[in-house]
């Protein structure tokens, strides 16, 4: 096997190790905080390996071999699999530092107002495309959760969606390299009849919104699962406003 089999493998890895050691580190101490993130990391992975594999089975995208090390569960390839363990481990780590050495001012209510109008955008964009199953499933899926966070007043949506931009610069990099913007090929195929075709360089329009997605509802359960850890002090946590 060939060095180019572990391309997708690699990635994997690259995103992962860095935030990894520096959890460890004295002053950022992020292992600690795993406890909370294990269950929401393995739920929400479940549930998205399960519409991966769905999609897969449908053509909706795929993997190309080339760049795969040949292990498959179902019909998903190991790397896939710890796409979504690997892959939130690190950008709950950037939230996480965020939180810690950022201090952000209580969001106001325009910002939840402008986070419902964001949510009722995206839900009209994905009925309007009901077709085009990852646009119509990833948007109006997203928009829900959105508007309902935002209904609740959770606390942690405005640094979420600040660390969020800052996830962006290594996930076109990433993204990049499976989309094809730095290979021959594309590691992640996709059939454009089930998305907008709207490229960012070579990563679908619909990715961005299907990180955001992934993400929200790992650091949401994450949490929650911190606050109901000390439920004595649920109401001054960083869940609710």
């Amino acid at each position: 096997m060939s060095l180019v089999h572990y391309t997708y493998l690699l990635v994997d890895i690259g995103c992962f190790i860095i935030p990894f050691i520096f959890s460890y580190h004295p002053k950022i101490e992020f292992y600690k905080e795993v406890t909370f993130l294990r269950l929401p990391n393995l739920i929400t992975a479940f549930l998205f390996l399960v519409w991966d594999a769905f999609y897969t089975r449908m053509g909706i995208w795929g993997f190309n071999p080339k760049y795969l090390t040949d292990f498959y569960i179902f019909n998903l390839p190991l790397e896939e699999v710890l796409f979504f363990l690997l892959i939130p481990y690190s950008c709950v780590f950037i939230y996480w530092c965020f939180r810690l050495f950022v201090k952000t001012s209580a969001p106001k209510s325009t910002f939840y107002l402008s986070l419902k109008l964001l949510a009722l955008s995206l839900f009209a964009t994905g009925a309007v495309n009901y077709s085009k199953y990852y646009t119509s499933a990833t948007f109006i899926l997203l928009a829900i959760i959105l508007y309902l966070l935002a209904q609740l007043k959770a606390i942690f949506l405005k640094p979420f969606m600040i660390s969020f931009g800052i996830v962006l610069i290594p996930f076109f990099i990433s993204n990049g390299l499976l989309t094809g913007s730095f290979l021959a090929e594309p590691v992640v195929q996709y059939n454009n009849t089930y998305n907008l075709g709207i490229r960012l360089f070579t990563i679908p329009l619909e990715d961005i919104f299907y990180a955001m997605l992934l993400l929200i509802l790992n650091v949401s359960g994450y949490e929650y699962i911190k606050a109901r850890n000390n439920s004595s002090k649920l109401k001054q946590s960083n869940f609710y406003l």
